[in-house]
């Protein structure tokens, strides 16, 4: 039985080296010698070899007016600045506001991550733009005072 199974494995083989001896008469012998030393990834001419991007969708993110993923990142923002994550928090935030730009509530959470981040100019940016928002918010004196302490 074990005989049959040797015998098909090697038929199954000759096409093989079959194949690689006529590769091996096309190239001429000195050739041969020369592709097997060359690496295939060394750089082969003034310019060096770079890899494709593996990933085209990172940077490529466009945003349109979306409420609703606005909505979505704030929330995911507040589940991260509730570890303590604040950096990740702040990318969220950002995020909703290029979603929505009128949303005052990621603007002010943005404000507090930066913050928190001791990103003084960026937090103030943010805060600012949320007072433009809402000027007339209830918290809108103890944001005044922030920035007052920002700068």
């Amino acid at each position: 039985m074990y005989r049959w199974f040797l015998a098909i494995g090697l038929i199954g083989l000759i096409p093989a080296f079959a194949q690689d001896s006529k590769t091996s008469q096309q190239t001429p012998p000195g050739k041969k010698e020369e592709l097997k030393q060359r690496p295939a990834n060394k750089k082969t001419s003034d310019q060096e070899v770079v890899p494709p991007e593996e990933d085209t969708s990172i940077g490529d993110t466009t945003y349109s007016f979306n409420p609703l993923q606005a909505k979505k990142d704030i929330e995911v923002g507040n589940e991260y600045a509730k570890k303590r994550s604040y950096r990740a928090a702040a990318n969220r935030f950002l995020s909703a506001t290029k979603y929505d730009d009128g949303d005052a509530t990621a603007w002010l959470r943005l404000g507090e991550m930066q913050e928190k981040l001791k990103d003084s100019p960026a937090a103030r940016q943010a805060y600012q733009k949320y007072l433009e928002i809402s000027a007339d918010a209830k918290n809108a004196p103890e944001i005044k005072k922030r920035l007052e302490k920002l700068k």
